[in-house]
């Protein structure tokens, strides 16, 4: 339910083409996607996705914390608490705020693109695209966009590219989820 294997499906090409977003591909030395299928609304589908913080995923942060200060990387500083979002909280803005993550572009319905706290090994965005389908499901892509800025980056990224799939694919069907 998490990869698309054939049919109706945009393949990446499709996705890097839609015109609102080609400002975050370019250049991109990363780019994931993952899908899945749901009936919530694309604000649900944010909150049920950005609200997924299992113990596991809060020690995964923990240990992160370790790679930043081996890596000499930005320490940012982790939520107390991390929040339970309920539709109406998540911003369409650009500028505002989705817990850490800034709103870089949004449209109601059909997607939503924020970018991480800036740092001086990667600049990262997630997105989510909603394709309507005719059986009143919509189709979600989850699309994270790394480019690295340092050496580091790729470092980085590739010390937590196997939680990076398991977290995202779990946020995936976390967001389908009935809400």
């Amino acid at each position: 339910m998490i990869a698309p294997t054939s049919g109706t499906y945009p393949d990446m090409d499709d996705i890097r083409q839609f015109k609102e977003w080609q400002r975050f591909f370019q250049g991109a030395d990363v780019v994931d996607v993952k899908t899945i299928e749901s009936r919530n609304d694309l604000r649900t589908f944010v909150a049920a996705s950005f609200s997924y913080h299992p113990w596991w995923v809060v020690m995964l942060y923990r240990i992160r914390t370790l790679i930043v200060c081996v890596l000499g990387l930005v320490k940012h500083e982790a939520p107390e608490q991390l929040p339970d979002l309920k539709p109406a909280q998540i911003p369409f803005a650009p500028g505002e705020k989705a817990i850490f993550f800034t709103v870089r572009l949004a449209k109601e319905g059909h997607y939503w693109i924020a970018e991480t706290p800036p740092d001086k090994h990667l600049k990262a965005y997630v997105g989510i695209l909603a394709e309507p389908l005719t059986s009143g499901l919509k189709r979600y892509y989850l699309v994270t966009i790394v480019h690295y800025l340092h050496w580091t980056g790729p470092v980085y990224f590739n010390l937590i590219r196997p939680f990076h799939h398991l977290v995202v694919g779990c946020m995936a069907r976390a967001g389908a989820r009935d809400y």
